[in-house]
């Protein structure tokens, strides 16, 4: 049994990422979607939160689970025995960056190997930095994520306003 781990921040999921799960999910038995918990970057979503949405859009994909994780992705792999490290790539500049941790992860870790999913055309210029930057200015982010995903989106930054102008909205 081939077991993945497709990683990241997902910070808010996007359609982007669940093209490249679901694609995923029909190559491997099974596939784990793991949220990075990386206390050093200050994500808009907590990582239980982030795991709540990917359980939700994932919820009709059998072989697929949620999970998060801190530290080193060589390790999380290495405890939990996966086969393969899932990346998608969406642009060159991607490659060079997604290379360089792959070769990284196989010189600290030999036991997984890194497969790369290019992501499919139509959700190349789409990040989750994209979807966070027009949300924050009230565009529309109904093209890019889930209604679901989108909701609690524009949730956090109508949170995040009331508390920036003192509780008044």
């Amino acid at each position: 049994m081939t077991s993945a781990i497709y990683p990241g921040s997902f910070d808010p999921v996007t359609f982007g990422h669940i093209d490249i799960i679901k694609r995923a999910s029909k190559l491997f038995d099974s596939l784990t979607v793991s949220v990075l918990d990386n206390k050093a970057k200050s994500a808009l979503f907590s990582a239980d939160d982030r795991v709540k949405m990917l359980h939700e859009v994932c919820s009709d994909i059998p072989n697929v689970r949620v999970d998060s994780f801190s530290g080193l992705l060589v390790d999380y792999v290495r405890e939990n025995s996966f086969d393969v490290v899932i990346r998608g790539l969406r642009a060159i500049t991607d490659f060079e960056y997604e290379l360089q941790m792959a070769q990284t992860n196989r010189k600290l870790l030999l036991q997984a190997d890194t497969v790369f999913l290019t992501t499919s055309l139509e959700y190349a210029y789409l990040s989750s930095t994209t979807v966070r930057e027009v949300a924050a200015f009230g565009g529309d982010i109904s093209l890019f994520v889930p209604d679901s995903v989108a909701k609690e989106v524009y949730e956090k930054f109508s949170k995040q306003n009331g508390e920036k102008n003192g509780g008044k909205d």
